[in-house]
């Protein structure tokens, strides 16, 4: 940032409490494993078992989806094989030889978790070999971190030694929300695919709980009733994990209650507030200060009891003339070191520049009172 007038100076305004204490403890819930995280600033908020390895059902679709983005386009037709229609349970009731293009494909994982679909794109990105594809799987799974998850299928049916945890299947669904198509399937509760196939979402939050926008569900007989949650909320993203509820309905009625804590947990407040003043500026050959104010204010979601620090940068002295409204410094504020909001700070009055006879005078007395403290 380029300010007006002589060399800026960094001013430190300390720790601001904007907010007042924070909710109660999370709820309590019944499941094998729970993981709360801000998935703006990667803050957890509350964890329980979240690195003990179990089955993760559908879920296990994350990832399926993720290495296939990487090796095909949306628009590759993919023929079904024998070997992909031949898998049951949740399906899209695929036949050998269907056509489908990929994007289809991925709309029958994601959004009606079809294991058939699932095994169709493995088949077709690992070029007839599925367990080439599962291999692709786990590769991605160590690239990205994942040091829990370890998978044997495409489509998360159980199989022994096919697992993740809380931690790792909130992180994969955080990255595959980074993905556009990911997000806009994973929000859609119907759609309508080739063969006249109509899709119907699993996620019961989707539509239900305002906010709610993905991610992904899974269940089998192994696993319980798993879902990872997202939940937008202001100007931030919200991730709730359950694995191994009892029940669909217990699972649905836990996120509920563990993501109407976690928004409890921040306010969405004024961090920068207009016209306040945040600094003020001298101004040459003497003529008062001017107060530097934010010309609009700046609302964020603010962790509730943490510390917010305000950092201002000002121009020492302005130059002559200064407009009202004239840039001449910036205010940012910080929360764990990162950065909240950052605004330009502008001049509350204007200052005019003084005519030559007045900036003769104040060179004088300058130079007299410079000359007197060098005697004295």
């Amino acid at each position: 940032m380029r300010l007006r007038g002589l060399p800026c100076s960094l001013v430190v305004a300390g720790a601001l409490v904007l907010c007042a204490t924070a909710a109660a403890g999370p709820p309590q819930v019944d499941a094998r494993a729970v993981y709360v995280q801000d998935g703006t600033t990667g803050e957890v908020l509350y964890a329980s078992q979240e690195h003990e390895r179990v089955p993760i059902a559908s879920i296990t679709k994350l990832m399926t989806v993720l290495v296939t983005l990487q090796h095909a386009r949306l628009d590759d037709v993919v023929v079904v094989s024998p070997e992909a229609a031949a898998i049951g349970e949740s399906t899209i009731e695929l036949h050998a030889g269907d056509r489908l293009t990929v994007r289809e494909l991925l709309e029958g994982a994601l959004i009606q978790s079809a294991n058939d679909a699932a095994w169709a794109l493995a088949s077709y990105v690992g070029h007839g070999s599925v367990p080439r594809f599962v291999s692709m799987m786990n590769a991605r799974a160590r690239a990205l971190g994942l040091r829990d998850t370890h998978f044997v299928r495409p489509d998360g049916l159980d199989a022994p030694g096919h697992v993740s945890s809380a931690r790792d299947v909130t992180r994969l669904a955080r990255i595959a929300m980074r993905r556009p198509i990911v997000r806009k399937i994973v929000r859609m509760r119907t759609a309508s695919i080739s063969g006249g196939r109509t899709l119907s979402t699993w996620n019961d939050l989707l539509g239900v709980y305002p906010g709610v926008i993905g991610v992904k569900t899974g269940h089998t007989s192994l696993a319980g009733w798993n879902e990872v949650a997202a939940d937008r909320w202001h100007d931030m993203t919200l991730f709730a994990t359950i694995l191994g509820s009892p029940s669909r309905y217990q699972r649905d009625a836990d996120l509920e209650r563990l993501l109407t804590w976690a928004r409890g947990q921040y306010r969405y407040l004024p961090v920068v507030s207009r016209g306040a003043a945040y600094a003020t500026t001298s101004t040459a050959f003497g003529r008062g200060t001017v107060r530097l104010v934010a010309p609009r204010s700046v609302y964020r979601a603010v962790r509730l009891a943490d510390p917010v620090v305000q950092r201002t940068v000002v121009d020492r002295t302005a130059s002559l003339p200064v407009e009202r409204g004239d840039r001449l410094g910036e205010v940012a504020l910080y929360q764990h070191g990162r950065l909240l909001a950052r605004s330009p700070l502008v001049a509350a009055r204007s200052v005019s520049r003084p005519g030559v006879v007045s900036r003769v005078g104040w060179y004088v007395r300058k130079t007299v009172e410079n000359v007197w403290g060098w005697v004295t």
